[in-house]
């Protein structure tokens, strides 16, 4: 009797101690941590070419909508304490020349509103125009339909890039007005040219940059303490289309030179340009190249307002999509954006670089799809998150979407 209740007595204890021991090894789950975080959208279906832009204290958020596949309006909303306010209507129109690659644009200058979109010039599918919107402060109605650019010739106008300058615009645009045929039939290069524009929408000083650019690759532009810097992809004599920088110091423009001699030798343009930020005098310029045929996304900085920069950083080698986006996280940190294939996906992707060389982990923001519908994703950085914009497609329907993150996710 005694045998047996000590066997029993034992076989329990046992029992609690596995018990213990199992439950010790089975913790409660934690629930995962969102790093990017989707925002409600404030575009409709059928929408698409986002453009984000941030200026002191204001976001904006710009697009465009299409109806019955013929009436286009661009529209844009305001992002107050992490949200995007009810959508406004800028114009709309149906003689528009709408472009995957070309997207309309937005920014601010103390209350002032400027955007653009391009206007076909004649029947022809590569003859259009850039033409100007302005709103006033304090005024609730845009002025429309401002001619950028006065050659009026029946060729390619586009590939802005806008940024608040004073208490001016400072925009640049590839100009095609030298590509129309003469009598002898010769045509000339894409150009590149930019002004300064009020903010009632006079153009009062223009200059070219450069007489010779790759026909279809986004520009990009900044205000240095020096003051504006052009970003772009050029085109020499032998086809090799690199990323070239033009400046403004003491009131004179300089002389096109490249950031970095990757020596891309291609016939046709791949439709993929450079982003620059400016801090001061310091300055970030990220792009995409597929020299020597591998694709990659390259990082360079400059401390002394683009007459040099340092060796790039290779951010992503592979099956690159490029379509880059970057900014200063501060004087140390940059933060790029990009895209990669990913099978029949792309993923849009960011990371903080350092000034050394040192990178972060990568961050995923979202899978998008592989294809021109998805356009150019867009990145901004106001106070201490980031926000995302981006053309989801499914189908044959695209619409925009948004998200955010905290810049100290890429540290989690």
């Amino acid at each position: 009797m005694r045998a047996t209740s000590f066997y029993f007595f034992i076989c329990v204890l046992f029992g609690l101690l596995m018990g213990c021991k199992e439950e010790f090894k089975t913790p409660k789950s934690e629930a995962p941590i969102i790093v990017v975080e989707k925002m409600q959208t404030p575009a409709a279906a059928s929408s698409a070419l986002p453009h984000l832009m941030s200026n002191k204290d204001v976001a904006l958020l710009s697009w465009v909508e299409t109806s019955n596949d013929t009436l286009t309006t661009m529209r844009y909303s305001e992002l107050v304490d992490g949200k995007w306010q009810q959508p406004e209507n800028i114009l709309s129109g149906t003689d528009w020349f709408v472009n995957w690659a070309d997207y309309p644009m937005i920014t601010e200058n103390n209350g002032n509103l400027w955007s653009h979109i391009l206007k076909k010039s004649t029947e022809g599918t590569y003859s259009y125009d850039v033409k100007m919107n302005i709103k006033l402060k304090g005024t609730t109605s845009w002025r429309t339909d401002l001619s950028l650019h006065n050659d009026n010739t029946p060729t390619e106008h586009g590939f802005v890039s806008v940024v608040p300058y004073n208490n001016n615009f400072f925009v640049n645009w590839l100009d095609g007005r030298n590509t129309e045929e003469n009598a002898n039939g010769e045509r000339g290069a894409m150009t590149l040219r930019a002004g300064i524009v009020s903010t009632s929408g006079e153009l009062f000083e223009e200059y070219e940059l450069d007489s010779r650019t790759c026909d279809c690759c986004q520009t990009t532009s900044a205000i240095t303490d020096n003051g504006p810097v052009v970003l772009y992809r050029d085109r020499s004599e032998n086809e090799i289309r690199d990323i070239s920088i033009v400046r403004q110091v003491k009131g004179e423009w300089t002389k096109p030179k490249v950031v970095y001699a990757d020596e891309w030798k291609i016939k046709g343009c791949p439709v993929n340009g450079p982003k620059v930020d400016a801090l001061g005098n310091n300055l970030v310029v990220a792009w995409f190249t597929g020299a020597s045929k591998k694709q990659k996304v390259q990082i360079a900085f400059s401390s002394d307002g683009g007459a040099e920069f340092t060796e790039p950083v290779i951010v992503a080698i592979g099956t690159i999509v490029g379509r880059v986006d970057v900014l200063w996280k501060d004087e140390d940190n940059a933060i790029v954006s990009w895209m990669e294939a990913n099978e029949k996906t792309a993923l849009f992707k960011a990371m903080v670089v350092q000034k050394n060389g040192t990178v972060s982990k990568s961050r995923l923001i979202t899978t998008m799809a592989d294809s021109r519908k998805s356009g150019f994703p867009q990145m901004e950085m106001v106070e201490e998150t980031l926000y995302f914009a981006w053309t989801e497609q499914e189908g044959a329907l695209t619409q925009v979407r948004t998200a955010k993150m905290s810049v100290d996710a890429f540290y989690d």
